[in-house]
């Protein structure tokens, strides 16, 4: 094709593009002067690049660089006069629509951002030091919304359509994503992207935060290196899965670890570890297979440690049992706003699972199984927070009894315009000190005093765990 015939075929494919934004009258001040010669540039490159596109086996950098060239291609065929600022931006904008997530990549590759919430089209949240803003940021259309979605789940090996139209997966990097299309969504596709660190958290970066004291990181160590069954519970996106994966860190190396999620999140550095993820049911409505399936084959699998990303079913009468049954220094996660809250809705997820039990037995259950609840909580400036570190005693009539071993105190300063916590000792020694003495964990005589000496009590962990 000549330059000329190419000229005049982009101009027409111009003039016939469908609009990039939505009708004049929804967002008029955000009218985009570049949308029709972005769309025509790009499918211009993408016409160019048809073969390498459909060929999976092409390097990415290579890739890039192709799509690159064409987009610079076509927007020289265009005639267009355009700054090199605004040039550049269109060639990054339509590389990230042709390869990418388009107008939400940026934020995909931004750490700072946690969570990224596409309400439609046109309206594009970000979560960003634990607070939610929007953006700037807008998709093209209805429809290029929907392509990305489809772009996304493709590659969970999923689809999504009006027969289907809600999908729950994560990406390669381990992120979580979900999509809800119409006629699920009323005002338009939805698409919720919950990223996965990079670089996974360690303790040393949850006391630098503040989310904890010294003294409780090197006690929660203590207590998961002597097999202790935690339960850790909070609200969404307080933190839960990120507190599990940081103190799974802490199983010894000689233990046979099983991970079960429902999307797989855990990133461990032992040696010993599988990990098992629930299936959905395919388009038929068949083969699924839940949590809770796998928490019963793990107790075939010879387990030292099982780890359940959250309990949200009828899995939780597996945990439980494996939890009574020699499975000591499991760790499970479950929605609850208090310690309180988390053994009643433990109790409610059991009798959900359809067993006709008497609460109290229920409740001896929970108590023997359970040895120590971790409460998590984001405060009002959304930072994380380990508010409670709570010890699960047995039944005193027909109460689960509780004793705070560590709290978190709040102080307003600046007339209440910040909100700090400093997590402080009760003063009650744990019961379940002989449990860890039995396990080979001896808790240091200054762990419960003051924060002097805290650093020698955290190195002497880290040297117990190197042994």
């Amino acid at each position: 094709m000549t330059a000329d015939r190419r000229r005049r075929t982009l101009a027409g494919r111009m003039r016939r593009a469908e609009p990039v934004v939505a009708a004049a009258d929804a967002h008029p001040e955000q009218e985009d002067p570049f949308a029709e010669i972005r769309q025509a540039a790009q499918a211009e490159a993408v016409r160019e690049l048809g073969q390498e596109l459909s060929e999976g086996d092409v390097p990415e950098e290579e890739l890039h660089e192709q799509v690159t060239k064409a987009v610079d291609l076509a927007l020289a065929e265009a005639g267009t006069p355009l700054s090199s600022t605004d040039r550049a931006r269109l060639v990054r904008e339509i590389t990230h629509n042709i390869l990418g997530y388009g107008p939400i990549e940026p934020f995909l590759a931004d750490p700072e951002v946690t969570e990224v919430m596409v309400n439609n089209h046109h309206t594009v949240y970000v979560e960003r030091r634990g607070l939610i803003e929007e953006t700037e940021v807008r998709f093209g259309s209805e429809r290029h919304l929907l392509q990305v979605i489809d772009r996304i789940v493709a590659q969970t090996g999923r689809r999504i359509d009006e027969s289907s139209p809600m999908v729950d997966a994560r990406l390669p990097d381990g992120s979580r994503v979900n999509a809800i299309i119409p006629p699920l969504a009323i005002t338009g596709p939805s698409l919720t992207i919950r990223k996965f660190s990079r670089d996974p958290l360690t303790m040393d970066d949850l006391v630098a935060f503040g989310s904890l004291s010294h003294q409780a990181a090197a006690f929660l160590e203590a207590c998961v290196e002597g097999k202790l069954n935690v339960l850790i519970s909070g609200g969404t996106g307080t933190g839960k899965t990120t507190l599990l994966n940081v103190l799974s860190s802490f199983i010894p190396e000689r233990e046979r670890i099983i991970t079960i999620e429902d999307a797989a999140e855990l990133r461990l550095a032992q040696r010993h570890v599988i990990s098992l993820e629930a299936r959905p049911a395919n388009i038929e409505g068949k083969g699924a297979i839940t949590i809770r399936d796998l928490v019963r084959n793990a107790l075939r699998m010879r387990p030292d440690r099982i780890v359940v990303g959250e309990c949200r079913g009828g899995e939780a009468v597996d945990m439980l049992q494996a939890m009574n049954t020699g499975h000591d220094g499991s760790l499970t996660t479950i929605h609850a706003n208090s310690p309180r809250d988390a053994l009643a809705r433990t109790e409610t997820l059991v009798l959900t699972a359809g067993f006709d039990l008497p609460l109290k037995a229920i409740r001896d259950q929970v108590a023997s199984a359970f040895d120590l609840i971790i409460q998590v909580n984001r405060l009002v400036d959304g930072r994380r927070r380990i508010t409670h570190i709570t010890e699960v005693g047995r039944m005193e009539g027909e109460v689960i009894t509780l004793q705070d071993l560590f709290v978190a105190s709040f102080v307003d300063e600046a007339g209440g315009e910040q909100v700090t916590s400093k997590m402080v000792h009760t003063g009650i020694r744990p019961g379940f000190v002989e449990k860890l003495e039995q396990h080979g964990v001896t808790l240091p005589k200054g762990l419960f005093g003051e924060t002097s000496g805290k650093v020698d009590v955290l190195r002497r962990g880290k040297e117990r765990r190197s042994a």
